[in-house]
């Protein structure tokens, strides 16, 4: 019993314990974590100041610039551009991203307060499906008309990547944002409401994927929607 014993215990010896990690495999591992771990901070601040920063009031209400141009996307956002058009703040007002078969009439049928001389002053375009795509087609027709300074009517979440496209697209022409406030988009308290949350990550891993594109690319001139 006793040789069987130790033959058991030598067969468990040094030979059969896991070897140990080589050296630099753990260098590795380590590097890889700590690189995560860092990237992860830098998103977590990042998105933090995102959200901190976003608009939370109309800074220039009563200034005037050529045109208004209003990204379609929710009710508020066409209503502010009619409103601010009938009030004067610009001459003409542009509406990006309009569903195919609406027209003006349609359009100011549905915001009701809107009275029918604006329609002379609105026009619609039907082709961008993006915010850059957005940018390009708004870009086109204030080109057309000469305008150099336009407002920017959107959501105040969607203002930081709307503002950054647009300036790659209009480099010369002065765009001053007009943010409008959807009461279902919980600025404020935002992480105690996981709709808004949610839709807070998202807008932001948009914009930094906006922002690096810039920074490759660069400004652009107008080109093709969507592009």
């Amino acid at each position: 019993m006793a040789g069987t014993l130790d033959d058991e215990q030598h067969q468990e010896g040094p030979e059969s314990l896991p070897r140990r990690m080589p050296r630099g495999r753990r260098r590795l591992l380590l590097t890889v974590a700590l690189s995560a771990s860092v990237l992860l901070g830098a998103l977590v601040l990042g998105f933090l100041g995102f959200v901190t920063n976003l608009p939370d009031k109309v800074a220039e209400p009563m200034r005037r610039t050529d045109a208004i141009v209003v990204l379609t996307g929710g009710s508020d956002r066409v209503s502010t551009g009619l409103r601010l058009l009938e009030r004067g703040r610009a001459s003409k007002l542009f509406v990006s991203g309009v569903y195919k078969g609406v027209d003006v009439s349609e359009l100011l049928r549905v915001s009701q307060q809107a009275p029918r001389w604006l329609t002379c002053c609105v026009t619609l375009g039907y082709e961008a499906e993006t915010t850059a795509g957005n940018a390009v087609e708004s870009a086109h027709w204030v080109q057309s008309q000469n305008f150099q300074s336009v407002r920017l009517v959107t959501a105040a979440y969607h203002m930081p990547r709307s503002l950054l496209e647009f300036r790659r697209r209009m480099p010369q022409v002065e765009i001053v944002p007009h943010p409008v406030f959807p009461e279902h988009v919980k600025q404020d308290e935002w992480w105690r409401w996981p709709g808004s949350a949610h839709l807070l990550i998202d807008e932001y891993g948009k914009y930094l994927v906006a922002r690096v594109r810039a920074l490759i690319v660069g400004p652009l001139q107008a080109a093709g929607v969507n592009g």
